[in-house]
């Protein structure tokens, strides 16, 4: 369910131009341009003006910061610097319920059956872009393109970066930065 309302909320509204362009992207398994993704990321950021954002994930590129910074100044940035081989590695072991959108991670969030869905009892699928090869490619694109936005925050004095392979070490870290920026509205817990 949470996982088809953010998707619904990043893709705007059924059948808007732009978040329709932005799916076609993404079921192809490719990232979505600049020019999409930030037009999408600004129009729904603005009409959410008077409240407080957690973005994951955006920006990805200097040009979607600038996009950022002229809606908004950006107080707080997490980098997480996790090794390569670790993202590849989880990242290509997810596997969805295509019909129900329900993901799976073999290693978190196993399937009861092993390629099942434990609610319909259908075939689950692995995604193109989360095949070892694709992962890796994704992995490399990014963090070339990440690196100026990570320069930019740093030089800003807002950049924070955690390292490690483990959440539930990372986590409390985390947390606490969040604890001493915002009220805490949930447990200290990993979710």
């Amino acid at each position: 369910m949470a996982s088809k309302l953010l998707r619904a909320v990043i893709l705007g509204p059924p059948g808007s131009e732009v978040g329709d362009t932005a799916k076609q992207y993404l079921q192809k398994g490719l990232l979505v341009p600049d020019h999409v993704i930030t037009r999408l990321m600004v129009s729904e950021l603005e009409t959410r003006s008077t409240q407080h954002w957690l973005l994951d994930g955006f920006p990805r590129t200097l040009v979607q910061a600038e996009a950022l910074d002229r809606i908004c100044d950006v107080d707080l940035v997490i980098s997480l610097n996790i090794p390569f081989e670790t993202l590849k590695d989880r990242l290509s072991r997810r596997w969805i319920h295509p019909s129900s959108g329900r993901v799976y991670n073999l290693d978190f969030n196993p399937p009861q059956v092993l390629g099942v869905d434990d609610i319909t009892g259908e075939p689950l699928v692995q995604q193109e872009d989360d095949k070892p090869e694709a992962v890796a490619a994704k992995l490399r694109q990014y963090k070339d393109a990440a690196k100026p936005v990570i320069e930019l925050y740093k030089s800003r004095g807002v950049l924070h970066q955690f390292s490690g392979t483990e959440t539930n070490k990372i986590w409390p870290y985390v947390y606490t930065l969040f604890s001493n920026k915002i009220t805490p509205i949930r447990s200290q817990e990993a979710y």
